[in-house]
């Protein structure tokens, strides 16, 4: 992968986290507004989100320095957040009080985090390192 393209997912991952973080926070932490804020969120999947925010940004700094752990943690990261969703779908289908918009959210955060995985993945194989 190029420095660029790598310099540019670092980015986009340190931003998205630092969104995380914002939103998450904001709504965890925010009192009335930020119960206001989050509306009907589903609790554990607030703090997963919330809690995401700090191994994005870890995420992003590993993919930046080209750290041996960037893409175990990327791949994590979007296991992970399948995981969620998938406990969040169940969840939902049992009746629980939820905002629709949490589906285009973690379809947005699972797939932005597999394809960082399978990227950062490309460009740890022998052969991508072969220069």
């Amino acid at each position: 992968m190029s420095a660029t393209l790598r310099n540019v997912i670092a980015a986009l991952a340190a931003l998205f986290g630092i969104a995380t973080l914002m939103s998450g926070g904001t709504a965890l932490f925010g009192g009335a507004a930020g119960r206001a804020f989050a509306g009907e969120a589903v609790p554990f999947v607030l703090w997963f989100n919330f809690l995401a925010g700090f191994a994005y940004v870890l995420a992003a700094v590993a993919i930046w320095q080209q750290g041996r752990f960037a893409f175990p943690l990327a791949l994590a990261i979007a296991a992970a957040t399948l995981l969620v969703f998938v406990l969040f779908m169940l969840a939902v289908a049992t009746g629980v009080a939820h905002e629709a918009r949490t589906f285009g959210a973690m379809t947005l955060r699972s797939a932005f985090w597999l394809a960082v995985a399978w990227v950062v993945r490309r460009d740890n194989t022998p052969s991508a390192n072969k220069e």
